[in-house]
């Protein structure tokens, strides 16, 4: 049996597992149907949104095509402003730049980020011999269960408050009850002390403005502005899929992408143009005042630039990472993150393809996919998942030719 094949029937007997598991089984329908009805309400309430949506395809179509120079104008501007700002083109360049910044025996406090998990980064700066926390609470929940993320926004979509109750009382070493309020404060309190101890804060990016070489970061917790904000360095690590042209393009994609990602207004949007500075005394500009000391920015390749450059496949990094299209996936819906390695459902599968190998690594995923097109109705960049698939499919048939 070839290896492809080993990797199918092992990933085949997951997803029928994942199918019968009750806990997702339950996790999911309260989700699902919590999505849709906040969505709909949202949209009623912000009917502007599709129109917003149109536009910003537009923004990510010429994004796309101006990417590189685009990151060079974002590079200059992050200078700038006091940061520091690098490209890596692949995962090991990426870990060369943060041993140069990080080093080791340092306490580190991370935002989520998919690409954090594309890189398996929290596991590489341990590795280095760093102590590095999560801060969402979905992450810190699969922190402690050692497990994946599940949903590319609420990664841990897949555990109920019941078994959440388990592994804080294990970890905690106290009772906690399956109420969701209490399992929240408990992690408030043990993470509130991190944050303020941390050497370096790292977090991921919604969108970045080439032009004045900000940072916008969505979030509701509070933990994205706390672990850039308390610890003296801040380190951004982003996709170059990220990048606009401007700061007002920016704000656009970042209301398109709560908006379908089910928020009227989020709590938060964090808007970080380098290290923190005063000029109180004599108007003279002095950086370090209460937030870091120092800023970094590492924009990342790894596979995008191919992507962009094939004209079938561009249109997949536009994708906002709102998460929508999974909660109408028919296959997600029964098996939740299993359906995926780091990328899950349909538009996972394409960028599996491309980041995590090739055609020939995707193509279990590529075989899930029903082809159905219901991602595509819910998707605000209109991504058509389905052709791509179907190209996919059939370059892994040619190269077993």
């Amino acid at each position: 049996m070839t290896d492809l094949n080993k990797e199918i029937g092992a990933y085949t007997k997951n997803l029928n597992k994942a199918s019968k598991d009750p806990n997702i089984n339950r996790a999911i329908t309260r989700a699902v149907k919590s999505y849709r009805e906040t969505v709909s309400s949202t949209m009623d309430r912000y009917p502007h949104t599709e129109k917003l949506a149109e536009e910003v395809r537009e923004i990510k179509a010429y994004s796309m095509q101006h990417n590189r120079e685009l990151r060079e104008q974002a590079m200059e501007a992050i200078e700038r402003n006091h940061g520091k700002a690098f490209f890596a083109k692949d995962k090991d360049e990426v870990f060369r730049i943060l041993d140069e910044i990080v080093g080791t025996g340092k306490v580190i406090v991370k935002g989520k980020s998919m690409l954090g998990e594309e890189l398996k980064l929290r596991h590489g700066l341990e590795k280095a011999g760093n102590e590095v926390w999560e801060t969402d609470l979905g992450e810190f929940i699969l922190q402690l269960k050692d497990d994946r993320p599940m949903h590319i926004l609420s990664p841990a979509i897949h555990v109920p408050r019941e078994q959440v109750a388990e592994i804080f009382s294990d970890f905690f070493k106290k009772e906690v009850p399956p109420d969701i309020a209490q399992e929240v404060g408990v992690v408030r309190e043990f993470l509130r002390e991190k944050y303020f101890t941390a050497d370096i804060g790292i977090s991921g990016a919604n969108v970045v403005a080439a032009d004045t070489g900000q940072v916008v970061i969505i979030e509701n917790e509070g933990n994205v502005r706390l672990c850039t904000g308390a610890p003296p360095v801040h380190i951004v690590i982003v996709g170059i899929e990220k990048l606009v042209p401007s700061f007002l393009e920016a704000m656009m994609t970042a209301e398109v992408t709560w908006r379908y990602a089910q928020y009227g207004a989020p709590s938060y949007v964090n808007i970080i143009s380098g290290p923190s500075k005063t000029g109180d005394i004599e108007k003279v500009t002095t950086y370090g005042a209460h937030g870091p000391k120092e800023f970094y920015v590492i924009f990342v390749n790894n596979g995008r630039s191919k992507m962009m450059a094939e004209e079938h496949f561009s249109q997949a990094s536009h994708c906002l990472r709102c998460g929508g299209c999974m909660y109408e996936c028919p296959v997600f819906q029964v098996t939740a993150g299993h359906y995926g390695k780091t990328y899950l459902s349909g538009i996972g599968s394409v960028w599996t393809a491309f980041v995590e190998g090739g055609a020939d690594d995707a193509a279990p995923m590529l075989y899930t996919c029903l082809r159905c097109g219901r991602c595509v109705e819910r998707c605000p960049m209109q991504i058509d998942v389905p052709s791509m698939v179907g190209e996919l499919r059939s370059r892994v048939v040619s190269s077993e030719e």
